[in-house]
């Protein structure tokens, strides 16, 4: 897959209100979250949220990790800044805000 293709792909996982949602959710409590947690907070059902990770972590957007009988999920920040590279690489700087 080539670098616009998979810039695609990312697009298009992110173009979900609610997998956006999930990333916003992910990013701005700034630790990792339960799938429970965050169906209670988006107001939809645990297996939409499990549905919404699942496409999120084939991008390896999200990850998970094990604790106790449950897994809580974060934002890959090594792979956030990895996309924000290549994006700004592929359309120019004016595309990626920088913090």
């Amino acid at each position: 897959m080539d670098e616009i293709e998979e810039l695609a792909e990312i697009f298009k996982v992110l173009s979900d209100p609610t997998r956006l949602r999930l990333v916003k959710l992910l990013a701005e409590g700034g630790g990792a979250l339960c799938v429970n947690a965050l169906a209670h907070m988006l107001g939809v059902t645990q297996s939409a949220v499990s549905q919404h990770l699942r496409v999120l972590r084939q991008t390896r957007l999200v990850r998970g990790e094990r604790r106790g009988h449950f897994v809580h999920y974060s934002l890959d920040r090594g792979k956030l800044e990895q996309y924000k590279a290549r994006l700004r690489e592929t359309l120019g700087e004016d595309f990626v805000v920088i913090k």
